[in-house]
């Protein structure tokens, strides 16, 4: 049976070729005899591979020596609370509030000090990314946190904050290497790997040093210290050890295809040819505004929720899955990420202009 076009928010898409070759290699890896499933973390194989996974990761981003790489587990939503148990060492945050994910995280951050919303999306339902230019950050703040790219809402920071001599943490998920990105402008980035880069259950996170020199304000639990983390090179405990190598093999795909300014190019072009139809579709209506849309997360809806539910199950037909929109706010969603090939986003808005022919 062929592929599917699986437009899913996450766990999403993979490419072919990493598939193939992780297949290739399930019995037997490197001579190794054994799957990287089998092999203890603690020997030469393993290391080679989260080695090789770090190095690659470096090169696509030109991480800066003063930089950690970790590969963790927990998802951001673990880290909605380590951020702040590690690193908000007086007790006050600055936060830009632009959908679900940074509310979770505020929510956390609340239990270990105080939470300034700073500027905030939620008026207009979270269609926009606030006025970046008129924010007054806090100089007392310990850090700035925002969340760049928004699965639920289709949004997506067009530039970052200017928070000057402050800490600035970016929960990247839904949109970690879709395009490159000047690392040093940020204390911390993190991201759940099952948006672009892997399979769900790693969590990458790259930490300034001087931000891994703070002392927490109450001792830590060992696995939710950085620190540990950072002094064991991802291995303090046994870490996602399959996640991983798959992350590994992505990180190879994306150098041999161009790096990430090629990828920059083929997502604004996935991206070009759904939006422009929404823009002059009769039926379809983008939800995001223009100035703030995602290029990985493609919000949209009908005229009715009745017409949506019709739409989705004509879908069915031509193998496309997971349009429905989150389940906290309805409508419809395409994830067009890394993986997801031109030819998928093409066969969408040919279905789409079907179903508006058929209802015109």
């Amino acid at each position: 049976m062929s592929r599917i076009f699986n437009f899913s928010a996450g766990p999403a898409m993979l490419p072919e070729e990493v598939l193939q070759q992780a297949a290739s290699e399930m019995m037997d890896k490197d001579g190794s005899g054994m799957s990287v499933m089998e092999m203890s973390h603690r020997s030469k194989f393993y290391q080679k591979i989260i080695d090789e996974a770090e190095a690659d990761l470096r090169k696509l981003l030109n991480i800066p020596e003063n930089y950690k790489v970790l590969f963790l587990q927990g998802g951001a939503t673990l880290a909605f609370a380590m951020i702040p148990m590690n690193f908000m060492v007086n007790g006050k945050i600055d936060v830009i509030n632009t959908g679900v994910w940074t509310k979770k995280a505020i929510k956390d951050a609340k239990l270990y000090g105080e939470v300034r919303v700073v500027a905030d999306g939620e008026p207009n339902g979270f269609k926009t990314i606030p006025d970046l230019d008129s924010i007054k950050f806090n100089k007392d703040a310990d850090y700035v946190y925002m969340c760049d790219n928004n699965t639920i809402y289709g949004t997506k920071y067009p530039k970052y904050p200017n928070v000057g001599d402050l800490a600035l943490i970016n929960d990247m998920s839904s949109c970690f290497l879709s395009e490159p990105i000047d690392v040093s402008k940020f204390a911390m980035i993190y991201a759940g790997a099952q948006k672009n880069v892997g399979p769900a259950g790693v969590t990458i996170c790259i930490i300034r040093e001087d931000l891994l020199a703070r002392t927490p304000r109450n001792p830590l639990p060992a696995y939710l210290d950085y620190r540990i983390h950072a002094e064991n090179g991802s291995m303090y405990n046994t870490p996602p050890t399959y996640g991983i190598y798959i992350c590994g093999l992505v990180f190879k795909w994306l150098l041999a295809h161009g790096g990430l300014e090629e990828r920059k190019r083929v997502n604004e072009e996935k991206a070009k040819i759904l939006y422009d139809y929404l823009d002059h579709s009769k039926i379809f209506k983008p939800y995001a505004d223009k100035a703030n849309r995602s290029l990985m997360n493609v919000t949209f809806r009908t005229l009715s929720e009745e017409m949506d539910a019709e739409f989705l199950e004509g879908a069915k037909k031509y193998r496309f899955t997971n349009l429905k929109g989150h389940r906290s706010v309805g409508g419809l969603r395409a994830s067009i990420y890394n993986a997801m090939p031109i030819e998928g986003v093409k066969a969408l808005v040919a279905y789409m202009k079907e179903f508006e022919e058929a209802h015109l």
